[in-house]
């Protein structure tokens, strides 16, 4: 047998992992650290992590649990689970008791095990969080892409959702549904949703409604489809966002009692993988599925400086002739360069890979081209992460003013200075 220079004999990679580059959301954040460490001045806005701290009351109840130790029950523990039942029952209106909950080590785990579970295609509206459509490849799923677009404010439309299904009626299906938006900020209505689900249930598709940002709706008025289309909805969630707590990598799903089989078999495969998610965070979590005072001044807080630096960093590319749809939730923006294509073309520029290379080579701010995200290369797209502020300071400089909630122009050069350096010297390297 033919041997590497290692002496170990020669072996093939899975083909549908061989050549397969890190994600693009990682890797955008290592390559900002690596410039950061040459010295040079860099605005990371280029990964999706939450700036705000984690709440104190739940950074106590992990400090509480540290001691424990033992491998707890694969489909989470108990209290967490009954907490999380809870949480969405008041929160959600979704009916749901704790044997509907499954815990994992992230929902992004989560969803790679749906897909590995389930036999069918991946219908991925876009632009669209990065790591759906590589998680099908990986397993070797077939993966439908719809191209949603600005004036439908980058949302899946009942219409575009009907005409993919009646090309093949009975083809089972999980539809992706991702609100508030990574990586556009938008969010469905109340009749959106309802429309989408009118749909989903004649032709019987299984949701996975991604609603990990729905804690972060700027007017927290965040609304789940899953109470329009219960019997077919799989409603996915985590700490990450909402709790500042990415790194603690806990998530969940709500598994409808008709789906069942799904969350059996989900955590069947948990079994032989992670076993369970680490001990000490689910006791942790319990605390922050309860909710209470503590933890809604916390989210409007956070919603309140998210909500005004969107519309700031919005309305500041709207007046270079830069089309994006304002956001209403989470964290990002999805600007449109298409307006400034000629002037971008005659330095050389025309596709996304090429915008945001250059604008981190000449400006320092890094973000993510629409490509990453599903779209065409050519599309002058990209996605805008606007967290790279110290959301500690923000919130206690929030705190002292007590009744006064107001975050105008002067807080959000003080507390969020480099967002809006950032969005300045996009404004700037484009007018040049």
């Amino acid at each position: 047998m033919a041997g590497s220079k290692s002496g170990l004999p020669d072996v093939q990679l899975n083909l549908n992992v061989r050549g397969m580059p890190l994600s693009a959301t990682l890797a955008i954040n290592e390559r900002s650290a690596e410039l950061a460490k040459e010295g040079r001045t860099v605005y990371r806005l280029g990964l999706g992590q939450s700036p705000f701290p984690v709440p104190e009351c739940v950074v106590e109840a992990l400090r509480a649990n540290a001691f424990q130790k033992d491998y707890l029950p694969v489909r989470g523990l108990h209290g967490l689970r009954e907490a999380v039942a809870e949480h969405h029952r008041r929160k959600f209106s979704i009916e749901c008791s704790a044997d509907d909950v499954l815990v994992g080590p992230g929902s992004k785990e989560l969803m790679f095990l749906l897909q590995l579970v389930y036999y069918g295609d991946l219908v991925v509206p876009t632009p669209a969080w990065v790591s759906y459509a590589p998680q099908a490849k990986i397993i070797g799923r077939h993966v439908r892409f719809v191209r949603t677009s600005v004036d439908d404010g980058w949302q899946l439309t009942p219409e575009q959702l009907k005409n993919l299904c009646e090309l093949d009626p009975g083809r089972p299906r999980i539809v992706i549904l991702n609100y508030p938006s990574n990586p556009t900020g938008g969010t469905y209505d109340e009749g959106e949703l309802e429309a989408l689900a009118e749909v989903a249930n004649d032709y019987r598709v299984i949701l996975l409604s991604d609603e990990i940002y729905g804690e972060l709706h700027h007017d927290g008025g965040h609304r789940s489809i899953v109470p329009f289309y219960p019997q077919g909805t799989i409603f996915a969630s985590g700490l990450s966002k909402w709790c500042g707590a990415g790194g603690w990598r806990l998530g969940l799903f709500v598994v409808p009692r008709s789906l069942r089989w799904l969350l059996d078999a989900m955590a069947a495969v948990a079994s032989e993988t992670f076993t369970s998610t680490s001990a000490p965070i689910q006791h942790a979590a319990v605390r922050a599925f309860q909710g209470g005072d503590e933890i809604e001044w916390y989210l409007v807080r956070c919603r309140r400086v998210l909500k005004a630096l969107g519309h700031a960093l919005h309305d500041n590319l709207s007046s270079a002739g830069v089309t994006a749809t304002p956001p209403r939730g989470g964290f990002y923006l999805y600007p449109d360069f298409s307006a400034h294509a000629d002037a971008l073309a005659s330095r050389g520029i025309t596709n996304s890979v090429q915008l945001c290379e250059r604008l981190l080579q000449e400006t320092g701010v890094a973000i993510l081209p629409g490509v990453s995200f599903g779209r065409p290369a050519t599309e002058l797209t990209a996605r805008i992460s606007y967290v790279d502020f110290d959301g500690t300071s923000a919130l206690e400089a929030l705190a002292s003013k007590e009744s006064d909630l107001s975050v105008d122009s002067d807080f959000l050069r003080t507390y969020c200075g480099r967002v809006v350096e950032a969005a300045d010297a996009i404004v700037s390297w484009l007018e040049s």
